[in-house]
Formats: structure tokens, C-alpha cells, sequence
């Protein structure tokens, strides 16, 4: 990874730097493998903090890609963007960044499996840059395998998804990907990290946690919630510190 990703983390997030990582780190080729970030970039409140005081909103994205390997899309969620704007974010970023993108809120939330297809098609414009799809379902929605069969079978195939299901009546069902758990055969994981803060000791045994799937061979997409405080940002350099990165 870039040394410009070594950047030390905001320091008012608590966690600083000391330049010691755990004995036992991922390997190099592993580390191609973790994309860590937070879920949006568009925060003027960073400024001063993650990014220079000065700062346009155009360059956030730029900045932000200078530092971090990915990041989760949510804008997509409450209105899917025009094709343009896809290709826009691709061609400001660096290779070997990746956007998870979340599934607009009218097929997930409202039920509009029509629109899958122009989902697909437009986040396909982000080329190399495109990671997984987040579907989210809300919390309103009880288990409903007929809905999730017709979602899946309306999906571009070569898409990786992960899923996050909010009502309990989700538990139990098996799909390649949900949100949060380590387990599966699946070639990545998805988690989403909301509860902060987080210390060094709760980032340290993330990264214990992480190393081994690494190792395997298994990519790991991570993000941080968004604060009024780049906080996230912060914790976001700090796991991928501790990872070797």
C-alpha cells in the first residue's frame, strides 16, 4: 500500500500512533487484500482534522483516497446517482481503491425489484473501482425468502453482495455474505462497525481478529461510521496500521 496511508490518525480521536504493531502482522501480499475506510467522505466538519483546512469539497474524495484504501457509498441508498457521477468518483481515485456501493433504498426499503437491473448497470461504471454491494434491509421488514429469491435472481452474477438483515426473523436464513459475521466460504467478508468509540485495545483485537482471514486469503472490506468528528478516518488508519499497512 502507499506510505501515504502510514498518515498517524487524528489525533483527538485517542488513539495515537506509537509506530509498534502486534508481533505478528499480516504479510505484504495479504495487505492488497484490506480495504478499510468509513462510510462517506463528504464531511465538511473533517476539514481542519482528516483533511487540509482549506479544502474544496470537489477535492474530499481525492484527499480521502490518498489515505484510505475504500469506502461505502451511501448515497446511493436514498437516490441512485446518474451514470456520470459514477465514472467521475472512479476517475478521482487511485487503482486499487474500492467503493462498496449500498443499494438504493427504493429496492431494499420499498420493494422496487424493477430498478435492480439499472442498479446493477450503473454501479458496473465504476469499473476496477467497484467492491461489494450492501444490500440493507430495514428493520420493518420481517424474513420474507420469496422477496429475497426475486432480489438475488434479478442481481448482476458477477456482483459480490453482502447482506444485512435487521429483523430478527433474519437470523437463521444462509446467504454468501451477511454483514458483520467472520464465518462462511465466501472469498470476502463485510463489516460495519457503529458502535463507537473505539480504543486501542477494541482496534487491536479487531486487527487479531482480521490478520487471520487475511492470511487465508480472504478480502476484507471494513468501514467505520461516520461522525461529525473524522474520528472514523482515525480509527480507520489505525487498524490498517496494525495490520502492517
Amino acid at each position: 500500500m502507499a506510505s501515504s496511508r502510514r498518515t498517524k490518525p487524528w489525533s483527538r480521536t485517542g488513539i495515537v500512533s506509537s509506530g509498534i504493531t502486534s508481533a505478528v502482522t499480516a504479510t505484504p501480499a495479504s495487505l492488497t487484500r484490506l480495504y478499510v475506510g468509513t462510510s462517506g467522505w463528504s464531511y465538511p466538519t473533517w476539514r481542519g482534522g482528516f483533511y487540509p483546512e482549506n479544502a474544496r469539497p470537489a477535492e474530499f474524495l481525492r484527499f480521502y483516497s490518498e489515505r484510505l484504501p475504500s469506502v461505502e457509498l451511501n448515497t446511493s441508498f436514498y437516490q441512485l446517482p446518474a451514470e456520470e457521477q459514477f465514472r467521475a468518483w472512479a476517475e478521482q481515485t487511485p487503482p486499487g481503491f474500492r467503493f462498496a456501493v449500498k443499494m438504493t433504498g427504493r429496492i431494499t426499503h420499498s420493494g422496487q425489484l424493477g430498478l435492480v437491473g439499472t442498479f446493477c448497470e450503473r454501479v458496473r461504471l465504476l469499473g476496477e473501482r467497484l467492491g461489494p454491494v450492501l444490500v440493507q434491509l430495514p428493520e420493518t421488514r420481517p424474513r420474507d425468502e420469496g422477496f429475497l429469491a426475486l432480489l438475488q435472481g434479478s442481481l448482476d452474477p458477477e456482483l459480490e453482495v453482502a447482506y444485512e438483515f435487521r429483523h430478527e426473523s433474519w437470523d437463521s436464513v444462509d446467504v454468501p455474505v451477511r454483514v458483520n459475521s467472520l464465518k462462511g466460504d465466501a472469498p470476502f467478508r463485510y463489516l460495519r462497525l457503529r458502535e463507537p468509540p473505539y480504543d486501542e485495545a477494541d482496534l487491536s483485537s479487531w486487527a487479531d481478529r482480521l490478520r487471520p482471514l487475511l492470511d487465508e486469503g480472504v478480502r476484507v472490506y471494513c468501514y467505520f461510521k461516520h461522525e461529525d468528528e473524522p474520528t472514523g478516518p482515525g480509527y480507520a488508519e489505525r487498524l490498517l496500521e496494525l495490520l502492517g499497512a
